[in-house]
């Protein structure tokens, strides 16, 4: 039988799917969501009502027009009373009035009379004082802001065991003690976002407001179709200008149903997209995951759902390649129940739209998807202020200098305004649109490329609109001295076992975040659930995602993020991962066992951690040819790719991102000879201690194990 959704109802009726479902709950008819499936005996029961009511309206219509007309006379009588009533009303003003005035200066005495009292109250010292301070004060600030001597601060502090100078800034909580000794309440200040502080706006009127079009991201697992879709969707080839049909960059691009615009953006995974909830930026609106049918939920498809959820984004569920043999929709709507994605034909209120991007089946039912839950969320802007918005992505052109591609978000954007972007500033010198064409004015949920900023601005930035080119400049170099000052205090806050203990003694830690990476999921779930029964009564243990295969940069970025640690279970980080996690100091721990990490995380907690090896990759090597050698085993011809092999050292073998051998490296060979060496851009045969097993397009890491001392 065919089911009846509620914006299908409310097609049929000519109304709203939200005035709609107003009128269900009226009618005690219970509906979650504008798709949620009504009864038949429903439906009938709605339009019953309806046209029941259309039947009324109708008859009125009919009364008012067959309404027999009042004479002449009926009226002057009318007319006479009115009046009488008007004059006589007239007359009575006047007194009432008075009354009044008499009434209110009767009551501003008795309130001077009570502020005279609450004043003489006040000189008695009865009103307590309230106070904001920020997150660390000097004494001096701390002293001026209680009227108090900066000497008897001083004291205090010494009284409670601190010695402090009046230069030297003490955290907020001491501060509060010490207010609190002279009856004053401190309360921690919000900290202000410059740019944000600099160009507030007054909240729009509703009247000043008009929708505005949708901003959707377009996310999933590698190869699951993400640009082919768009591309069906735009009628053109986004894949044709990118290498092997891979999109390298963010693409913004604004298509137009049923004249509604709707605008997306067409994202390399999901790294960009972390990037911007990294920098507070909240872009879209809608994310759309795209998940193959003949495939399934992936390891980026998890990690795509983790970071819209994270972002606070509706997901709608695209799933792709339905045109296949082997597609089995049923399959991904049960794999996406495990990561809370329960479709709506399933009892849940997840939106799934089976599709396909080669026979552009299902197409126009996902763009009526987008419409409608952007409905739903009564999307505005007002188009009359000056522009903000969000870099979307920024590079630096040989020809043009620093261009970025800006998504306004509120306002209309032009060419000549001077704008500023964290700490870049600069005027609009020229617009483009989507399509490379030049445009004067770009307003809300538009994307378009711009020039003439002094430099790169970072993705994620938001960008304002500046009162001339001068604040703009002021600001930016504002924005670059606190910078300064933000990253010299949070440099040392980042979370890391070996000091865990104490920025839980300091009150800095209150939860530790965990990124977990593992060569199977269920090994995943097994790290996950052994770490989080560690959370006691000081510190909670959270996972914020899991995943099977190697560490990436995608994981660093989250890490970085959310201030977590990224525990990896039979697992390697990629070399540029290593070397991003060490500029943003997030902390990699690496194991074979799972008691190892529940031991180093139990002995951080409790301040007993006591690191004494720590590892040393020294060195990369490919397996390029295999030699079977008769009482020997089997041996690798290898390219030493960086670093040097050693012939001592440890070594591990990784294929597909797992590792498959860790120990020692049984001989070293060059040519006929044992060496003790091989440096990087040569060739050697490499013998494992009691492992053959070894394939054509190994990775060899050679490591040693360096003595720390703590």
């Amino acid at each position: 039988m065919p089911k009846t959704r509620v914006h299908e109802l409310a097609k049929t009726l000519n109304m709203g799917s939200k005035d709609l479902i107003e009128k269900l709950k009226q009618m005690n008819i219970e509906v979650k969501s504008h798709m949620s499936v009504l009864t038949d005996v429903d439906v009938d029961k709605v339009l019953d009502k309806f046209s029941q009511k259309k039947e009324s309206e109708n008859n009125d219509n009919i009364n008012k027009t067959i309404e027999p007309k009042k004479s002449t006379e009926d009226t002057k009588n009318g007319v006479q009373r009115k009046a009488e009533v008007t004059e006589s009303l007239a007359d009575k003003q006047p007194q009432k009035q008075k009354k009044k005035k008499k009434q209110k200066q009767n009551n501003m005495r008795q309130s001077e009379e009570i502020t005279e009292e609450s004043s003489e109250n006040t000189d008695t010292g009865d009103d307590i004082k309230i106070i904001q301070l920020p997150s660390k004060v000097t004494v001096k600030e701390l002293s001026e802001k209680l009227d108090k001597n900066s000497t008897e601060i001083v004291m205090a502090l010494m009284k409670i065991g601190i010695m402090a100078t009046i230069n030297q800034e003490v955290e907020f909580e001491i501060a509060r003690i010490i207010a609190e000794g002279y009856d004053v309440i401190a309360e921690e200040a919000e900290e202000i976002d410059l740019l944000e502080e600099t160009f507030k706006e007054d909240d729009n009127a509703e009247e000043d407001t008009e929708e505005r079009p949708p901003v959707v991201v377009v996310m999933g697992h590698v190869d699951h179709g993400k640009t082919s879709l768009l591309d069906a969707i735009r009628h053109s080839k986004v894949t044709a200008n990118e290498a092997g049909g891979i999109t390298q960059h963010i693409g913004a691009y604004t298509v137009s149903i049923d004249d509604k615009p709707i605008t997306f953006l067409d994202t390399p995974g999901h790294e960009a997209f972390t990037a911007m909830r990294m920098r507070g930026a909240q872009v879209t609106d809608v994310a759309i995951l795209v998940v193959a049918a003949d495939d399934g939920v992936m390891p980026q498809t998890i990690e795509a759902i983790n970071h819209a959820k994270a972002a606070n984004v509706d997901i709608i569920v695209a799933i792709n390649k339905i045109d296949k043999p082997s597609a089995n929709p049923d399959r991904v709507k049960q794999e996406l129940v495990e990561y809370g994605l329960v479709a709506e034909d399933w009892g849940g209120d997840t939106i799934c739209v089976p599709v396909s991007a080669i026979s552009k089946t299902g197409i126009d039912q996902l763009l009526e998807m987008i419409i409608l839950v952007s409905e739903m969320k009564e999307l505005k802007a007002n188009s009359e202020k000056k522009a903000r918005g969000t870099i979307i992505e920024a590079q630096l052109d040989k020809g043009r200098g620093p261009v970025a591609t800006v998504l306004v978000q509120n306002g209309t954007l032009k060419v000549g305004d001077p704008v500023i972007a964290g700490s870049c500033y600069g005027r609009v010198r020229a617009m483009m649109n989507d399509k490379g064409q030049k445009v004067k004015k770009a307003g809300p949920s538009v994307p378009v490329e711009i020039l003439g900023l002094s430099e790169v601005p970072q993705a994620g930035d938001m960008f304002y609109v500046a009162k001339n080119e001068k604040q703009a400049r002021q600001v930016a170099e504002s924005v670059i001295a606190k910078g300064r000052e933000d990253m010299l205090k949070n440099t040392p806050q980042r979370v890391s076992l070996d000091d865990l203990f104490s920025q839980i003694q300091a009150g800095n830690v209150k939860e530790l975040n965990i990124v977990i990476k593992a060569d199977v999921q269920g090994s995943v779930e097994a790290v996950k659930l052994s770490l989080e029964k560690l959370s006691n009564d000081e510190v909670h243990i959270r996972t914020i995602h899991g995943g099977v295969g190697a560490i990436t940069e995608s994981d660093v970025m989250l890490a970085s993020a959310s201030n977590a640690i990224i525990i990896g279970f039979n697992v390697r980080p990629e070399a540029s991962a290593k070397s991003f996690a060490d500029d943003q100091k997030v902390d990699i721990r690496l194991y074979r066992v799972i008691y190892n990490a529940i031991e180093d995380i139990t002995a951080a907690m409790k301040g007993m951690l006591d690191p004494v090896f720590e590892e040393k990759v020294i060195g990369h090597a490919e397996i390029r040819q295999l030699f079977k050698a008769s009482g020997v085993g089997t041996i690798g011809g290898s390219y030493v790719l960086d670093g040097k092999i050693l012939r001592n050292c440890q070594v591990r073998i990784v294929r597909d991102g797992k590792v498959v051998y860790e120990g020692e490296l049984a001989a070293l060979r060059r040519f006929k000879d044992d060496v003790k060496e091989v440096n990087g851009g040569y060739e050697c045969g490499l013998l494992f201690n009691k492992f053959n097993d070894i394939k054509e397009g190994d990775i060899v890491e050679a490591f040693v194990m360096e003595e720390i001392p703590q």
